[in-house]
């Protein structure tokens, strides 16, 4: 078993060696959602190089994988063939892949599974389960849980970044399955342990991105355990709390504007000197990058980055931190001319005295694509799970972890008999 501090206490749960997983059929929860083009192409690998990692300590095991990828409406909705195909490629073996998650067709391949071979399942959510959050006890009624269950010895968790979800593959497997925290999931308890040793203030986080809503309650939780002197605001975060202040005018592209909006007010009111905002943003004019003040543009008109009076600003904050945390793109980076805050926000990151955390996959794929990866102390996938964890708040997949040792010692794991 495996214990680790998370800065309040240490955590006890079981490691894939626990499970003894030779010959024995396993599923695995991996979190292989990845960034896509406008054609549904995928853009990196990185969450599929990390899972690769635990795939490769069950070589002679029967092995199932299930993730999940996008959220419904949006163009990252798509099925997973094409991780399959990176996968095939990363691990130099054949990944099998069946368009299916808990139907017969799916549980017919995994009883069919031979020792060393692996299986994808598709989306998992496109079953409408897994968009939902249920307490353990009723995460085990769903039909991904109640349907798959019997086919499986034990379950490996090793979706971090989705470590803050209370879906029924993070809460429901562990209640009826011996569970291990997978590869990832170690590494990333190892590295924030050794981060939160020697991290010291004052604290800044540079907060950009997409996710914004799950970013502000993730922000709350930092500033709420002083793990945030000073939030720096930069992509859609940024534009938000611009509208909050009246000083954006365009539409910010993000779900439930006015409910986010009204969520940024009520935090620049309840922390007025955490926040600083952009002083000035890029946007496109006749194909041309052009900085300009955010309360000049018209409703038409977009901000795709910060400019360089605000990257200026941001930078000798960063230079004078004790511990710099940074989640989200400062802007669309892969746009051309408008990675310009992203990579300059990163470059004074690496060359910063302080202890420097970059969290979330598009940063990380930045910091790969500027050459600066190596220079940043602790680079994760995971986002808001991250964020949660460093601010010390509890997390279902932690919380399933720990109650699958428990329930393993009391020896209340009983043998599952396959039924077909």
């Amino acid at each position: 078993m495996e214990g680790e501090a998370n800065g309040q206490k240490p955590l006890d749960f079981l490691t894939i060696e626990d499970l003894s997983p030779e010959g024995k059929t396993i599923l695995v929860r991996a979190d292989l959602n990845t960034p896509v083009d406008n054609e549904g192409k995928l853009i990196e690998r990185m969450r599929l190089e990390e899972a690769a990692v635990t795939l490769r300590s069950l070589q002679k095991s029967k092995v199932v994988i299930c993730s999940h990828q996008g959220r419904v409406g949006r163009s990252d909705y798509i099925p997973m063939d094409q991780h399959a195909k990176v996968l095939s490629e990363i691990l130099g073996k054949n990944v099998q892949f069946i368009d299916d998650v808990h139907g017969p067709a799916a549980r017919h391949k995994i009883a069919s599974l031979k020792n060393g071979d692996i299986l994808l399942l598709d989306n998992l959510r496109f079953s409408a389960e897994e968009a939902q959050e249920y307490e353990p006890e009723e995460a085990v009624k769903t039909q991904i849980v109640s349907k798959l269950y019997s086919y499986f010895d034990a379950f490996i968790l090793d979706a971090f970044p989705t470590a803050h979800r209370s879906h029924p593959s993070i809460v429901g497997f562990p209640q009826l399955l011996p569970t291990a925290g997978g590869r990832l999931v170690v590494k990333e308890l190892k590295a924030v342990a050794r981060i939160q040793q020697i991290a010291k203030g004052p604290y800044t986080a540079v907060l950009g991105g997409s996710k914004v809503s799950d970013r502000l309650e993730a922000i709350t939780a930092l500033i709420e355990n002083k793990k945030a002197d000073k939030v720096l605001l930069t992509g859609l975060a940024g534009l938000v709390f611009l509208k909050a202040t009246g000083k954006y005018k365009p539409s910010t592209g993000v779900d439930k504007e006015d409910q986010v909006v009204k969520k940024a007010q009520e935090l620049l009111k309840t922390y007025p000197d955490v926040f600083i905002m952009p002083y000035d943003v890029a946007i496109e004019h006749s194909g041309d990058r052009k900085e300009v003040d955010p309360s000049s543009l018209q409703a038409n008109q977009r901000a795709f980055d910060i400019g360089e009076k605000t990257i200026a600003e941001y930078e000798k904050i960063i230079r004078s931190s004790g511990t710099v945390f940074m989640s989200g793109p400062a802007g669309t980076f892969e746009k051309k001319d408008f990675g310009i805050g992203t990579e300059e926000l990163l470059r004074a990151m690496a060359t910063s005295y302080g202890t420097t955390i970059v969290s979330g996959g598009h940063l990380s794929t930045a910091l790969k694509l500027f050459n600066i990866h190596n220079w940043i102390d602790h680079v994760s996938s995971a986002g808001g799970a991250l964020i949660l964890y460093l601010a010390g708040k509890q997390l279902p997949l932690i919380n399933a972890l720990t109650t699958s040792a428990r329930l393993m010692r009391e020896g209340r794991y009983q043998t599952i008999s396959v039924h077909f």
